[in-house]
């Protein structure tokens, strides 16, 4: 069966040529002007000697080039390989060799590193979008099965891996959220401050905006006064983001009385988001949050919180249409044995979402997909209801004197102190429990004063004896990811200030 990514901008720009498919500060497109735009990109690729099958990574922000990019090498029949934005060009050159890319295109602040890590590898690279004086007569042809996007995960020990996510996977990722989950029209303004090499802002944002048809905004850079002004100006009636967007929306809007008037309704994803935080967004905003889940090598989207099946704060939802969840014990002899409603496991995916494997990695494969479902290594339970609930990563489970301890389930109490602006729980050595929990937190701006011990005291009446945290650590930001997920890892290793070792004496 024929079917190419390049079809989510290609159809639409057949269907609505006039219609604004893209804005960049003061740069507006169509969707016949990207189209073409992107073919030419594709005949520059094919003229400079990039042939179908090949790879291409693409080292670009969040700007309409990108876009003619990424649209265009799969219209000339290449295999995208987006590189994260904050990589040194070793960490590049590593991508480049491993994927076997032909070429990076780059350009802007990123461009010194490309070229840095193209010259190591010895691959050519493409400063700004290749183009070509005629536009390719009609994109490459391709089969569902074949790889369309190769994207390398963060990976918590060595080397990134290399997922490989099909046409198939993104295409019917992408219409699920557009027109399952969203119910996106023409007349929709959805604003993409996520980055576009990253599966949720490049198949939820990016392709499933196209997909319908509707307009999307580009943020290069997020902050929560900047999106709040865009969110007003351009009538978004959309908007998709991580928690941390949450978080800095709200306290942009303490300061400000403007409003996005017609915001119908906000996506959650890529990291729990506090219920407070939930409910303090849609208090200011008066619009539903809807809450999601999933991974890269889940295309990304595998649950939700879909409306016509109701919606539950602090879970996040139901499987998508043609996607299972379970929550399973363990993968024993090529089986996963699933659990009973209530149970905490293993959170497991099949269905047509799931990746086709890591490039040049079957053991890493054949540890990831147990009897046809994919292994999160997130730790969750459903309901009687079905919704799931993910309690935490399996990563971050800190174990106090034998005793299994979330950090969301800490991190969702501390949130509602009045004085606590942001918090992450991580677990530190400690030479008689084996690890402490350990709170970071940035205090709120203009509230009244938090010391170490009167938070400790404060979280001791509402935790139980083994959850409440012994250390708190006070710091100005959290370390965040180019997503905007907090970077536990870096906390636990020492960053922003915080360090192992006995607290105070609280038993």
């Amino acid at each position: 069966m024929s079917l190419s990514v390049a079809g989510v901008l290609g159809e639409s720009a057949r269907h609505f040529p006039d219609r604004i498919a893209v804005v960049e500060g003061a740069t507006r497109l169509t969707y016949g002007e990207l189209w073409a735009e992107s073919l030419r990109c594709a005949a520059g690729l094919r003229e400079a000697g990039v042939k179908p099958g090949d790879r291409l990574a693409v080292l670009l922000p969040n700007t309409t080039e990108f876009l003619r990019v990424y649209y265009g090498a799969l219209a000339a029949g290449a295999t995208v390989v987006p590189v994260h934005a904050l990589l040194v060009a070793d960490e590049v050159r590593h991508v480049l060799e491993h994927s076997g890319a032909v070429g990076i295109v780059s350009g802007g602040p990123l461009w010194a590193v490309a070229d840095e890590a193209a010259r190591a590898a010895g691959v050519r690279a493409f400063q700004g979008a290749p183009s070509a004086a005629e536009p390719l007569a009609a994109p490459e042809p391709a089969e569902a099965s074949d790889t369309a996007v190769i994207l390398y995960t963060s990976g918590t020990t060595g080397r990134p891996k290399g997922a490989l996510l099909t046409h198939l996977n993104i295409v019917m990722n992408a219409s699920v959220t557009a027109q399952d989950l969203l119910a996106l029209g023409t007349g929709d303004v959805v604003l993409g401050c996520l980055p576009l090499f990253h599966s949720y802002g490049q198949t939820c944002a990016m392709n499933g905006t196209l997909r319908q048809g509707a307009t999307l905004v580009l943020m290069p850079r997020f902050s929560g006064p900047a999106a709040l002004r865009v969110l007003a100006d351009e009538g978004v009636t959309v908007f998709m983001g991580v928690p941390t967007m949450y978080h800095a929306l709200v306290e942009a809007a303490a300061g400000s009385e403007l409003r996005p008037a017609a915001l119908r309704a906000a996506v959650s994803g890529g990291a729990a988001l506090p219920v407070a935080v939930l409910e303090r967004f849609e208090e200011v905003f008066g619009t539903q949050v809807l809450e999601g889940y999933g991974l890269t090598e889940t295309s990304p989207v595998a649950t939700f919180n879909q409306p016509h099946l109701g919606r539950r704060p602090g879970t996040v939802g139901h499987p998508v249409w043609g996607v299972e969840v379970g929550v399973a014990d363990a993968a024993v002899d090529g089986e996963v044995r699933l659990l009973a409603d209530g149970e905490v496991g293993e959170v497991v995916v099949r269905g047509h979402n799931v990746f086709a494997g890591y490039l040049d990695d079957p053991e890493a494969t054949a540890a990831a997909v147990v009897d046809g479902w994919f292994r999160t290594g997130d730790l969750g339970a459903r309901d009687e209801d079905g919704f799931l609930r993910i309690v935490d990563r399996k990563k971050d489970l800190v174990i106090r004197g034998g005793f299994n301890i979330y950090p969301r389930e800490v991190e969702e109490v501390l949130v509602r102190h009045p004085s606590v602006s942001e918090v992450a729980v991580i677990g530190v050595p400690d030479e008689t429990k084996g690890e402490e929990v350990c709170a970071v937190v940035v205090r709120r701006e203009n509230a009244a004063p938090l010391s170490e011990d009167e938070l400790v005291d404060w979280s001791r009446e509402r935790l139980g004896r083994h959850k409440y945290p012994r250390i708190v650590r006070f710091v100005d930001v959290l370390p965040l990811g180019p997503t905007g997920k907090v970077l536990k890892r870096a906390l636990a290793t020492g960053g922003a200030g915080v360090s192992g070792g006995p607290g105070p004496d609280r038993t």
